[in-house]
């Protein structure tokens, strides 16, 4: 069977199409990881299979991040995912036996598993198993540094860990004596539980606190214009970051290198302003890291300017920009304007068509140029920049000194001096 590429500037993913069709495995060529990894997701109304296979690419390098190793993918077609196994019999059947045959240590599924699917999941296939939710969760407690960051992803994490303590394997680590622990003919999970839902009490105290001073600090910053970045993961907002500040936050070409909101002034001609760099989103971004990520989101909430950075090299670029409009209306940013930027000009790839071609034009035959002259027409204010090469950094500079300059001057009116 020939393996086709899916996307260019993911070298290693490959998917045989014919296969999707058929809901078989998908194999990949990827260099050797710790942990040997399946995927597994579904096509159904909402999911095509088209957006089935670009979730699983994103789902494969999320587990990359995580330093996985996918070494197969299973779909199956269903119109509401199975209520006991999520996937049908006969498939988990097919799972089963390849993580037998090729001795895999781990299974991930593409979308949120209750705890009774995850139960009986393992039963069935007698291997680790893992959602999407929890591998996120996972990343994010290894990208977590400081400590207001370790107390929003340890949060989340006992949040989804409580309704689904029936399916450990192995207990709990105790932070606590075991003497007098137990009240009478109180069992181990009831203990469990009550041990988790004291230490989600515990952080969500402690980021209260932490909100407190964040806000504080923020008061503490005068009424310099902020202007805040927002984006996809991985859509070069840390390096975009760098360059316009100076500064060296870490960036790499991974999901969620940043998770740590960071401020730098910023003086553009000789206008300063505060530029932040938040976390990215993503599709099916977890509610528990939504609600405990509530300070990191309040800067993007009490921003005067969101600056949208978006991967134009991505061939799905567009609804990676619905979903991050999306969660911008539901944390109530709708009246705060915002400044289009595409990014990674530097790696944007099309296929021309040939002159006698008459089929319509796609996003794969559309030239950069092409791209420009349809977002003029959507946006007058997108500028298309590469951060990694520093390509059209003059334009988006001119755009950000005249969105802060008309801020600026309505806050001091007296100030024309900088102008």
């Amino acid at each position: 069977m020939e393996l086709m590429p899916v996307r260019s500037v993911r070298a290693g993913f490959f998917v045989n199409f014919a296969s999707w069709k058929r809901a078989m495995v998908v194999t990949y060529d990827l260099r050797s990881r710790s942990e040997r990894v399946v995927l597994v997701g579904i096509i159904n109304q909402d999911q095509t299979e088209e957006m089935a296979a670009e979730y699983l690419e994103e789902l494969a390098f999320l587990t990359e991040t995580a330093g996985g190793e996918p070494r197969a993918v299973f779909t199956q077609k269903l119109d509401i995912p199975n209520p006991r196994t999520f996937i049908g019999s006969g498939k988990l059947g097919q799972v089963e036996e390849f993580v037998r045959e090729e001795d895999i240590d781990l299974v991930i599924f593409d979308d949120e598993l209750t705890p009774s699917q995850l139960r009986n999941i393992e039963r069935e296939v007698k291997c680790r198993i893992l959602d999407r939710t929890n591998l996120i969760l996972d990343i994010f407690a290894r990208r977590a540094k400081t400590a207001h960051a370790k107390a929003q992803v340890e949060l989340a994490q006992y949040q989804y860990l409580l309704p689904r303590l029936t399916r450990m394997w192995t207990h709990l680590e105790r932070q606590r004596g075991g003497i007098g622990l137990r009240g009478p003919g109180e069992t181990e999970i009831e203990t469990d539980r009550r041990i988790i839902r004291d230490k989600i009490a515990r952080l969500k105290e402690q980021l209260k606190k932490i909100d407190r001073q964040m806000t504080v600090q923020r008061r503490h910053r005068g009424k310099l214009v902020r202007v805040v970045l927002v984006g996809y993961t991985n859509a070069g907002k840390s390096t975009l970051m760098n360059l316009l500040s100076k500064s060296s936050i870490f960036a790499e070409d991974k999901l969620f290198a940043t998770l740590d909101t960071t401020v730098r002034k910023v003086v553009v001609e000789n206008l300063p302003f505060l530029l932040s760099d938040t976390v990215g989103f993503i599709r099916k971004l977890p509610t528990h890291l939504v609600k405990s990520f509530k300070s990191t989101l309040d800067e993007v909430r009490e921003a005067d300017i969101l600056m949208h950075v978006v991967d134009i090299s991505h061939p799905n670029y567009e609804e990676q920009i619905s979903v991050v409009e999306e969660t911008l209306r539901d944390l109530g940013t709708r009246d705060i304007p915002v400044v289009v930027v595409f990014n990674k000009t530097d790696a944007y790839t099309y296929v021309k068509k040939e002159e006698d071609d008459l089929t319509p034009a796609s996003r794969e035959n559309l030239s950069l140029d092409d791209v420009r002259r349809i977002w003029a027409d959507r946006n007058k204010d997108a500028v298309f920049i590469s951060a990694l090469r520093k390509t059209n950094i003059d334009a988006l500079k001119d755009q950000l000194y005249q969105k802060v300059k008309e801020i600026h001057v309505k806050r001091y009116p007296y100030n024309d001096l900088l102008y």
